[in-house]
């Protein structure tokens, strides 16, 4: 809600503002102006705010926080009012513009006098600094398509006239506003408390709903990673399957037909011999034994690289925790609107739905991400804007394929087994893919030179290694599984 023009007339009747010096101008968000003034009255602070549907002026007791960098017009209003003396103080019109006058010190008679035009229109608002020649020195909001901008006239004043003071006094009247003291007073209580963006009602709904989701998505993480853990932690369990499978796969391909038939179902029959007992298995009915046994202890390779990155995602998760809690603590406790919407701007916004971070298609295995350029055109973005030297490049050997990227961890190695998924990633983006196996040389990326006058994002590595992996479609596919950013 902004103050109408009955309002803004009876808030300027009663400033006592007039013969007092600027001592200091501040911009504490980008659609608001303090103006500190001294004068017989004292210290004082002018707002000047056209933040829409909240434009107002009134006093304010306590000077709000600073912006942590200056902005471009308080840094203009600085250079030209300070030391300057407020003259006059009116109404356009009985409209809802503004017009406040500054003369230069008289002991500097070769500066020039100023003239700020406040505009307060919600959504249309402005702020306009003019010199004596009526020429626009700056505006808060640059606006080309209005000549609202340095060096064009302003054309504020001869936009008006009489007529609109007629009409504007019989159609508004000053509400009441809650509260005690001055109409600037209650004004000043009703929009930090009550209305506007910058009302302590509104932004304490709007942090109560940021901390919602942003404890809500680190509770949904950390439920995914605490079954991850719950998994990793049966390693050793995957070894042992992956024996009593070897163990067992004599004596079940020398069974009848009535035994070699359970060979098709995705649950067999085999005896634990660590824990002596009989022991139910899934197994992939597609695969052997002896296939299904190695994918076992591919498991158990998996857990154990995956389980201290687990752990180590977990704690910084509590840590996170912590740190939201405490954030909201102190924003409750906050009593300045203008740092609490400091606070909540810092923070960000929280997406509902997460989008890709990467612009190619890219994957999370074990809390490393792989990056898939699966064009010429994503091949060189990606080594723009997106690889770093440590990064990790692959690429299948001899065949024309996409580039294959395992970001860094600092002071963490690349796991073998996930160079392994990514050189199966890279075999099967490339003229490979129909073979399910090939050689994959891999270097970090700071090995690599683009070739002259060759195609976008061709790269020449050297000091690469080779790989040699086989793999089954289906291995693919549940990498696959966990891609964002592109189709499989």
């Amino acid at each position: 809600m902004s103050l109408n023009c009955a309002e803004i007339e009876a808030v300027i009747s009663e400033l006592n503002v007039v013969g007092s010096h600027v001592q200091q101008v501040y911009q504490p968000s980008y659609d608001t102006i303090i103006i500190e003034l001294y004068g017989v009255a004292g210290r004082r602070f002018l707002l000047l705010s056209v933040a829409p549907n909240a434009c107002r002026i009134h006093e304010i007791k306590v000077l709000p926080a600073k912006n942590e960098r200056p902005l471009r017009f308080m840094e203009c209003l600085k250079s030209r009012i300070r030391g300057y003396t407020l003259t006059s103080i009116a109404q356009i019109a009985l409209d809802r513009i503004v017009r406040i006058e500054f003369s230069a010190p008289t002991l500097s008679p070769e500066l020039e006098n100023y003239t700020l035009y406040v505009r307060f229109w919600s959504s249309a608002g402005n702020i306009l600094l003019v010199d004596s020649n009526g020429i626009i020195v700056d505006a808060l909001f640059r606006k080309p398509a209005k000549d609202e901008m340095s060096g064009k006239p302003c054309h504020i004043e001869s936009d008006y006239s009489s007529v609109h003071a007629a009409s504007n006094a019989a159609r508004f009247t000053v509400r009441d506003f809650p509260g005690e003291g001055t109409l600037s007073e209650r004004i000043s209580t009703f929009y930090t408390t009550q209305s506007g963006e910058l009302s302590r009602e509104n932004l304490l709904s709007a942090a109560k709903a940021q901390y919602e989701k942003r404890m809500s998505l680190l509770d949904n993480r950390k439920t995914e990673l605490e079954k991850l853990r719950s998994d990793y932690s049966d390693a050793e369990r995957y070894r042992q399957i992956g024996d009593i499978l070897m163990a067992n796969n004599q004596m079940i391909n020398n069974q009848d037909t009535q035994g070699k038939q359970k060979l098709l179902n995705s649950m067999i029959e085999c005896f634990d011999f660590y824990q002596n007992k009989t022991l139910i298995v899934k197994v992939d009915p597609k695969l052997t034994l002896v296939e299904n046994a190695q994918r076992y202890y591919e498991k158990h390779k998996k857990a154990i690289s995956g389980l201290s990155s687990v752990v180590e995602e977990l704690r910084k998760i509590d840590i996170q925790r912590e740190k939201l809690d405490s954030w909201y603590s102190q924003l409750v406790a906050e009593q300045d609107p203008f740092a609490m919407a400091k606070a909540l701007q810092k923070a960000g916004t929280v997406r509902e739905t997460s989008r890709p971070r990467y612009s190619c298609m890219s994957l999370q295995d074990n809390g490393w991400t792989i990056l898939i350029g699966r064009s010429a055109k994503e091949n060189d973005e990606l080594l723009r804007h997106e690889i770093r030297g440590s990064d990790l490049w692959l690429h299948a050997r001899d065949y024309s394929g996409s580039y294959v990227f395992i970001k860094a961890q600092k002071n963490k190695t690349f796991p073998l087994e996930l160079m392994l998924d990514a050189a199966r990633l890279a075999i099967y983006y490339s003229k490979a893919r129909k073979n399910l196996r090939g050689n994959v040389y891999y270097t970090q990326a700071k090995y690599l030179r683009r070739a002259k006058d060759g195609p976008k994002g061709l790269v020449i590595p050297s000091l690469e290694k080779n790989l040699y992996v086989e793999f089954k479609e289906e291995d693919i596919r549940s990498l696959l599984d966990q891609t964002t950013g592109g189709d499989s």
